[in-house]
């Protein structure tokens, strides 16, 4: 796991997570309008990182990772952070360990709750398809998929896939679909989600609820899956601006 600095030292901190398949440069368009305000985290997840061959461990190993770069570097506090999926997954175990203080923190559309087992080993086969034809991008897949992953993911998926490959992807899927949130806490947790990932979103929502009450939920109108930070990055910005 790599961590890249943006922003101003001494500025309030903000960590940024990125999903499974993607690098922290999802983030850049974010980081533009935020780094004269924040001292930025951009995080690199293992098995997804730029110009290094890395292999993705657990969710666990991952997040145990971040609580010993804040602690380390941050005095085991930040001011906000937000994971957007894999990444809010990871960051979800950050504040279930609890070892760690994060004031505020969003996680977008983060999968907390695990597969039924007999579903998991062929998922995971079918999300590693997806993710392979995303980087061999050619006409006919293309077409197929293009329904379900908009033009900024699939580039994002080009981009690391040569670098965790197929194993990355099967072994990332596998820890986010066997491991469930058994508790979380924070001050201020936010989750966020499109509408038109609401079959998968609304289960996530209601066990967190469950476990934390105190909840914020927002909900984008025919928005998809990462579809409110990659179009509107202006308005994630104002949102976590306006959580401080």
């Amino acid at each position: 796991m790599n961590f890249r600095l943006f922003g101003r030292e001494g500025a309030p901190s903000l960590m940024l997570i990125p999903g499974l398949g993607v690098s922290y440069e999802i983030f850049l368009p974010l980081i533009e309008l935020l780094q004269d305000k924040f001292r930025i985290v951009a995080v690199e997840v293992d098995g997804f990182t730029l110009g290094v061959h890395t292999s993705f461990t657990s969710i666990d190993d991952q997040a145990g990772q971040v609580i010993g770069y804040v602690s380390e570097s941050f005095e085991g506090h930040l001011d906000c952070a937000y994971g957007l999926s894999l990444g809010g997954k990871i960051l979800s175990r950050v504040l279930e360990r609890n070892e760690i203080k994060v004031d505020h923190a969003i996680l977008d559309a983060a999968p907390l709750l695990p597969l039924p087992r007999w579903l998991v080993g062929p998922l995971r086969y079918y999300q590693c398809a997806n993710v392979w034809t995303c980087y061999h991008w050619t006409g006919f897949w293309k077409w197929v998929f293009h329904s379900h992953y908009f033009d900024v993911l699939l580039d994002e998926c080009k981009k690391v896939y040569p670098f965790g490959g197929g194993q990355a992807v099967l072994d990332g899927y596998k820890s986010v679909y066997t491991n469930k949130l058994e508790a979380i806490f924070g001050p201020d947790i936010h989750y966020w989600h499109g509408t038109l990932e609401g079959f998968v979103a609304k289960p996530q929502v209601k066990h967190l609820l469950e476990i934390y009450p105190a909840l914020h939920v927002e909900v984008f109108p025919k928005l998809n899956h990462g579809q409110f930070l990659v179009d509107h990055p202006g308005e994630v910005a104002k949102r976590i601006l306006n959580l401080l």
